[in-house]
């Protein structure tokens, strides 16, 4: 039944297609190529039918065996799959974006993706390390603006290399302005969402632009302060979770996709991919839906801090 549920249940973009509102989230920079390989298979073995990718996680290629293989073997078609991936911020110069996107095709074994987002809005010197680094450990900047960026992006859309187009990482003025100079508008942006940063008046903003928003760290981000408290370790969550016969990460999920959220969490591990799937069978109540989000402590575990004095660094702004 999970399975039939995780194949399903999809939220319609602005564009008419449909995301599905549970992917893989392939951020694992710790973990090998084969690791990959296996935990791309076992998603879309247990039901998952959205992948998520980007340049700068440089295991695309590893992905790309893991689809070859699932496609080879029959257990799934190109055009079941939701294949996301994302502009790194080395290539914002319009005429690096289609060889930068072509690259990840080549490396992913695709003709297309299903979405292509700009990663970050802020923009590093071109033609050498993908995060470049001044003395002071600071991110080199490009003057490029991600509105001669996302151009670009139009223009792989109406090639077909990207179905569709979107952002991440940006922030509402900078949606907005995004929104003012488009020919074709973004149809999703993937943010930073979970019980410990709820996002609430970003996503709120987005979708009233008609965005669909992405969620990634669903089950939190690891801190380095001692008495930063674990999502996952959350008495809340936990209480919850015993309740309805779930896993706190279940419970971390459900809390995103009951707010019209898709989402992708990440794992190499088997037996978590497939309990992530078991969220379709359940559902929070309002009283635990307010619990949940009282657990707010706008604590954001990827903030680029490297890009701080960037002039389109995005968490300047209030939201």
């Amino acid at each position: 039944m999970a399975k039939k549920l995780v194949e399903t249940e999809r939220i319609r973009l602005g564009s008419g297609r449909r995301i599905p509102v549970l992917g893989l989230g392939t951020c694992a920079p710790l973990h090998g190529e084969e690791e990959i390989i296996e935990s791309v298979k076992a998603a879309v073995r247990a039901g998952y039918r959205h992948i998520d990718c980007a340049a700068i996680y440089r295991n695309e290629r590893a992905v790309g065996h893991a689809l070859k293989e699932l496609f080879v073997m029959g257990v799934v078609k190109r055009e079941d799959l939701f294949i996301t991936s994302k502009l790194w911020n080395t290539c914002h110069k319009p005429d690096l974006v289609l060889p930068s996107l072509k690259k990840t095709l080549d490396d992913l074994g695709l003709e297309y993706v299903d979405l292509y987002l700009i990663h970050w809005p802020m923009a590093y010197k071109e033609g050498g390390e993908l995060n470049p680094l001044d003395e002071n450990g600071k991110a080199i900047s490009s003057d490029v603006d991600f509105i001669d960026t996302w151009q670009a992006l139009e223009d792989c859309r109406d090639m077909g290399k990207t179905l569709d187009i979107g952002l991440s990482n940006f922030n509402s003025d900078q949606i907005q302005r995004v929104l003012d100079s488009a020919r074709i508008p973004p149809v999703a942006i993937q943010l930073e969402v979970n019980c410990h940063n709820t996002n609430s008046k970003l996503i709120e903003f987005a979708k009233s632009k008609g965005l669909t928003v992405i969620a990634f760290a669903p089950l939190g981000t690891p801190s380095k302060n001692p008495k930063h408290t674990k999502l996952v370790d959350e008495t809340v969550l936990k209480e919850i979770a015993a309740n309805h016969g779930k896993t706190p990460a279940q419970v971390a999920i459900r809390f995103l996709i009951q707010q019209g959220l898709a989402t992708v969490p990440k794992s190499v591990t088997p037996k978590r991919i497939e309990e992530n799937t078991q969220v379709f069978d359940f559902k929070l109540s309002g009283e635990e839906v307010s619990k949940l989000s009282r657990l707010n402590k706008n604590y954001r575990g990827y903030d680029e801090k490297i890009a701080v004095d960037h002039q389109f660094y995005p968490f300047n702004a209030e939201f």
